[in-house]
């Protein structure tokens, strides 16, 4: 049934409900014995009542909603509806009559129009809730006549193939969710009750099902209910508490199943579409981020914004949270012309609201970068481009200083020349008490903004975290990779622990930590307790299917050049300063230099000149661990190979500080 056709229908339907209640008020006031003096002052009134109480429906959107889908949120609109239509009835017969109609005629046809028009509505609901797909149009319809429409029917409401599923978290998600799967019977889940573990829902029904216990009687349940899928429907749960989960239902022959994380869930939408297998960011989780929306609007909305290193992994999901506070123009800036079409591809079919421009640049390119700022003019600027890789910079330590220190300087001092209103750099903890050359040069950035910062009228700020799950060569999709060719699974040492957060939750707290900065400010994010990888790895191998050290075998490979067993996000000597935020920190050291940006660069020129020669990592280690630890005079330090004395490749630089400053 096309559109107009269902409006007409629900009008027709409308107008037979108007009469409906009339008659049924004036029978119910007058004990089935209706006065003509009143039915004809009515009967008067009418050609005028009628346009009133359907143009007050449709004002309301009783004609362009899905009824289908209806909720308590729509009796309330049609309450509303009725109500503004019934002050016309008031108006018209007791305002401007001087009959003396009785005001419960009135009151009585409110009611009963609200009841007839609703009630007319939730037919609608109830014949997609309870009727056959085949006979409603849904995806289990068939085109082969009724027999095969009956076929269907039977066996999407009930077959072997259905999977008996267990609903852990009878919150709001978890009615979502129970109502999604009752919708969508074309999906091979059969709901038999929800786990939770408040003691107020216990014995109760929710959606139709009842709460069958809490999280310890889980074994019990799934034995007894027979059930073979659990899905976890809590966005805002602890990693911990997802974790215990997976632990109770190991060895008990389900599937496990959840939602994502409050932070994945952007909009805030539950659905079955978003129902995925469990992993391992699952049981990292933290508790929601909340995020102030009017501070980052207020930066963000209507202004030019530019994201550099666009199609990698921090920047594309920068990218995607960006548009959702409609900034006027938003440029995708990146080397590889893939990784940004892909993502440009992706901004088409998904917002298509949103106005992009791809760039294809290198951040080494002075002139590239300068026609790109006088091009675009980005009041707002995400400098997600780098080198990351630890191991592969410690061989090219020439390619990590162009890019990640040179690289910088020509993106951040075009946003200084063309005006930005601020500059933000995507910083890491390796460049904490740095060993390895990539951590050196992204602490060399780090100064490069904070300098900067003093004479700009841009405010320049630095946001610092740890490892983000999923990323590009990160450990996670390495161990993916080990755990699908059979293993063994490499794990460099059994002591080797990081700080992890995933993509979505890392991006919109450096989101938050932007909308803060005044500048000049590294902001550190609060990455929880550090994880042991060996932990990881086990944790993964068995939500793949498998048990560690008996179907996949770990491995341990030794410890790579520049890493080290444990990384910081502060130095002993930095510090935190709280923000409003309770996960975003500023650190408090910023070092006094007694140079200027030429003779910094200068430095760096000559141990980027040493190109991939000997001792070329070594010395940029030793030069900037100079300048962090020792405050000397950076400007004419000995920045030789081997003056610092700190051993790389294997570094535990003493007691972490991150998580001991008051957090």
């Amino acid at each position: 049934m096309s559109r107009n056709l269902k409006t007409a229908f629900l009008i027709f339907c409308d107008l037979i409900c108007i009469l409906i209640a009339s008659i049924l008020a004036f029978l119910i006031r007058f004990d089935f014995v209706i006065p003509v003096k009143f039915f004809g002052t009515f009967a008067r009134t009418l050609p005028f009542l009628i346009p009133i109480r359907i143009g007050s429906y449709y004002i309301f959107g009783l004609y362009n909603r899905l009824w289908q889908y209806a909720s308590v949120r729509e009796i309330w609109i049609i309450v509303k509806a009725g109500t503004i239509a019934s002050l016309g009835d008031w108006l018209f017969l007791h305002s401007l009559q001087k009959t003396g109609f009785p005001r419960s005629i009135t009151l009585l046809i409110w009611l009963l129009n609200i009841i007839l028009v609703g009630g007319i509505r939730f037919l609608i609901r109830f014949r997609h809730e309870f009727a056959p797909k085949g006979l409603t149009g849904g995806t289990g319809g068939s085109t082969n006549g009724s027999n095969g429409g009956s076929k269907i029917w039977l066996r999407g409401l009930r077959g072997p193939h259905r999977l008996r599923t267990l609903i852990i978290g009878a919150g709001q998600a978890g009615n979502i969710v129970a109502r999604e799967l009752r919708s969508h019977r074309e999906l091979p889940y059969e709901a038999v009750g929800f786990i939770d573990d408040d003691p107020s829902k216990q014995g109760y029904r929710i959606a139709d099902l009842p709460v069958l216990g809490t999280h310890r009687d889980l074994p019990r349940i799934i034995r007894s209910h027979n059930v073979r899928e659990v899905i976890i429907a809590m966005p805002s749960a602890p990693g911990s508490v997802v974790k215990e989960i997976v632990e109770i239902c190991k060895g008990q022959g389900v599937n496990l199943k959840t939602l994502p994380g409050m932070y994945e869930l952007i909009n805030g939408k539950v659905s079955v579409r978003a129902i995925r297998d469990v992993q391992i960011e699952d049981l990292l989780r933290r508790d929601e981020i909340r995020v102030d929306l009017k501070s980052i609007a207020g930066y963000l909305c209507g202004e030019r914004v530019l994201v550099t290193g666009a199609g990698g992994s921090i920047g594309s999901e920068l990218s995607r949270q960006i548009a959702r506070f409609n900034p006027a123009e938003l440029i995708l800036l990146g080397h590889g012309e893939n990784s940004i079409y892909e993502i440009e591809m992706e901004f088409r079919a998904t917002r298509p609201d949103v106005r992009i421009a791809p760039v294809i640049a290198d951040i080494r390119d002075q002139d590239k970068i300068d026609k790109v700022f006088s091009r675009f003019r980005p009041d707002v600027v995400f400098h997600a481009a780098a080198h990351k890789h630890v191991p592969l910079m410690e061989a090219n330590p020439d390619e990590a200083m162009t890019n990640n220190i040179f690289g910088t300087w020509n993106v951040a001092s075009a946003a200084d020349r063309y005006g930005a209103k601020r500059f933000v750099l995507i910083s890491t903890d390796k460049a904490v008490n740095p060993t390895s050359v990539m951590g050196c040069t992204k602490r060399a950035a780090e100064i490069v903004i904070q300098m900067l910062n003093r004479t700009s009228k841009t405010k320049f700020v630095a946001v610092r975290f740890g490892n983000v799950l999923g990323s590009r060569g990160s450990v996670v999709p390495l161990f993916k990779k080990q755990i699908a060719l059979g293993g063994p699974v490499t794990v460099t040492h059994p002591d080797m622990m990081r700080y992890f957060m995933t993509i979505p939750e890392a991006v919109q707290l450096v989101i938050q930590a932007a909308a803060m900065g005044e500048g000049g400010e590294i902001f550190v994010l609060d990455m929880g307790q550090p994880v042991r990888i060996l932990d990881m790895a086990r944790d993964l191998i068995r939500l793949s299917g498998f048990e560690p050290d008996r179907d996949i075998k770990i491995e341990f490979v030794g410890v790579r050049p520049g890493e080290k067993l444990f990384e910081e996000l502060l130095t002993a000597a930095e510090g935190t300063v709280a923000t409003r935020h309770k996960r975003i920190f500023i650190a408090k050291g910023n070092p006094a230099f007694d140079g200027t940006l030429e003779e910094f660069f200068e430095t760096c020129r000559q141990i980027a000149t040493a190109g991939a020669g000997e001792g070329a990592g070594d010395a940029l280690v030793s030069w900037i661990r100079q300048l962090t630890d020792a405050g000397t005079n950076w400007a004419n330090g000995d920045f030789r190979a081997g003056t610092s004395g700190t051993p790389r490749g294997n570094g535990n630089p003493g007691a972490s500080s991150q998580g001991r400053s008051g957090r």
